[in-house]
Parts: structure tokens; sequence; C-alpha cells
């Protein structure tokens, strides 16, 4: 089932085209990872989505309406933290779930609210003030505030940005926890790309507004070719040869002044053994197929940095 439809969605700033044309779908129960590049149109996206800002042109469906026609009534049923959440940070947590639930027009119990902040992981702070809190608190706080109407979608732009490494695991295993164990649906926009590849069931990825692939991580790349770093004792001399040998469609754009390529698992002891019979010594031939690579490769485009012919 469709619980978000998108169609040819448009926003123009004067001359700026922030989104452009962008169509995707998330059926219920995904994780959906929403990325791109900062600037890529992925918070203006999600603002359409909440109806925060008008789109120039395109249709929006949530929950098989209108969003035109049917704005409260869908976001009765969703709900978000864009970026930082605001909260009260001289009130305790509780007190801040419990005047949130109340300017959304519910009454929750007590035990209600305490569940809520059970699933965040905050009850044994529950009557703490939010001024003690680490970002990380304060973003499991803001999606418990978001959970607080019980919605059947939640969108979460940036969740991670700013927080350390633990944050950053804690809200990952909340969003998983939301989708396996309280079936919502999640909408999760993020630049950080290994984060996505280990929670999102299906991927959207947008550059300068467009749409470029929608999938899950399976659809998206032949799991059959690997992306290969190259390190040699002349990564300069070793850039010429493959450029002018049958390998080199073979090469990808430049990373760091590494040299990468893009082989089925079969092909690199052949392409070993060619370097080998040009004098180059090869020091290491390092897989990295991930996400991170695939969404690399397709946002550099097909020119090729000059770092080795200069």
């Amino acid at each position: 089932m469709e619980i978000v439809k998108v169609e040819a969605l448009t926003k123009k700033f004067d001359q700026l085209t922030a989104v452009n044309q962008l169509s995707f779908s998330v059926l219920s129960g995904d994780v959906y990872g929403f990325l791109g590049q900062n600037g890529a149109g992925k918070s203006t996206t999600i603002r359409m989505l909440l109806t925060l800002i008008t789109p120039t042109d395109g249709d929006i469906q949530i929950f098989g309406l209108s969003l035109s026609k049917h704005r409260k009534e869908i976001l009765q049923q969703i709900g978000a933290v864009i970026e930082k959440p605001d909260v009260y940070k001289y009130l305790s947590a509780y007190e801040n779930l419990k005047l949130f639930a109340k300017l959304s027009g519910i009454q929750p119990t007590r035990s209600t609210l305490m569940e809520q902040l059970e699933i965040v992981g905050l009850a044994h702070r529950a009557n703490d003030t939010v001024k003690t809190f680490s970002q990380g608190m304060k973003q499991r706080l803001g999606i418990a505030i978001a959970l607080v109407h019980n919605p059947q979608l939640i969108i979460l732009d940036e969740p991670t940005n700013g927080l350390d490494p633990q944050g950053i695991a804690d809200i990952r295993n909340l969003i998983l926890n939301l989708s396996s164990q309280y079936q919502k649906t999640v909408i999760v926009s993020s630049h950080l790309l290994s984060e996505i590849e280990q929670i999102a069931t299906r991927i959207l990825i947008i550059d300068k507004g467009k749409k470029l692939v929608e999938g899950s991580s399976d659809e998206l790349f032949d799991q059959s070719r690997t992306i290969i770093e190259l390190n040699t004792n002349d990564n300069k001399a070793a850039y010429e040869i493959i450029g002018n040998s049958s390998w080199s469609n073979n090469l990808q754009p430049i990373r760091n002044g590494q040299i990468i390529l893009q082989l089925n698992k079969q092909d690199i002891p052949g392409f070993n053994q060619y370097l080998v019979s040009k004098d180059i010594a090869v020091f290491s031939l390092q897989p990295r197929h991930s996400l991170e690579d695939y969404f690399l490769q397709i946002t550099a485009g097909k020119q090729h940095v000059e770092a080795f012919r200069n």
C-alpha cells in the first residue's frame, strides 16, 4: 500500500528551482531513506509534505488522499521532527510531552506518556529538566513528541545532525524499533549514507532537486560488481596505463587522489596481472562496495578528475 505518492513535484524560489519534477512513493512499513547532498532539495521536499511551504507544481497524496484537499485530516496522522526539535529546556521531559500532547488536542494519561518516553529510552529521565540533556537525548524527546498522537507516518529531517557516535546509534536503533515493533512508516532524510544503508528498506537519491534513483539497495546497484580502490607504487603512471587500455571503461571518478574502478569480482585477478605485466607494483586492491560508493558514483557524473594528468 502506498502511504505517500508524489508526482512531478516542483518548487521554485524566484529563479532557483529547488525541487524539479520529483516523483516517488513510500510504501506502508517502509523505512524510507531520503538521500542527497546539502542543497539537493531534501528539506524543501519534506516541508512541502508537511504543508510548511506550497509547491509550485505537482501533486502529493498521503494515505490515498490529496494533501491540498485533506490537509488537516492527513496531518493528524503524521509526526515530524525537522532538524533540531523545539523543546522547553526549563521543563522536564514529561512536562514537555504533556504540554505538546495538549497542544495536539489530546489528554493522554500519565502511564501513556511514560510509555512514549520508554519507547525513546527516556523514561528514567522523565522528571529531569531538558537543559540537562545531551543533544541526542533532546532529539529522542523530539521524536517522543512526534509520536504523542500515535501517527501512522513519521518524518525525520536529518535526525542525527550534530550527534556523537552514541547519539547516532541511539537514533538508528530507535528508528528500527519504530518500524519493526510499532509498525510505523518512517521517512528519514539524511546525508549520512552509512546510516541510511543500515536502516532503510528503500532509498531515494536526489541531486539538484531531481530524482536520480529509487529502490532497495539490491535494486539500486549490481551486487556482482565491486568498487575497488587501487594503490600502487606509481598511481599517476597506473592511471595513464589503465586509461589507455581495455580497462578504461572501469575507471570511476578519482576520490581523494585514489584510483577507483568498478569491476566484476572474477575480473580482479586478471586486472592485477595486467598491471604487473606493465611493471606496476600493486600495493592493494581494496573492495569498497557500499551505498556510499554507489552514491558518489552516480552523483559525480562521468568526468574523471584530472589529478594524475597534471
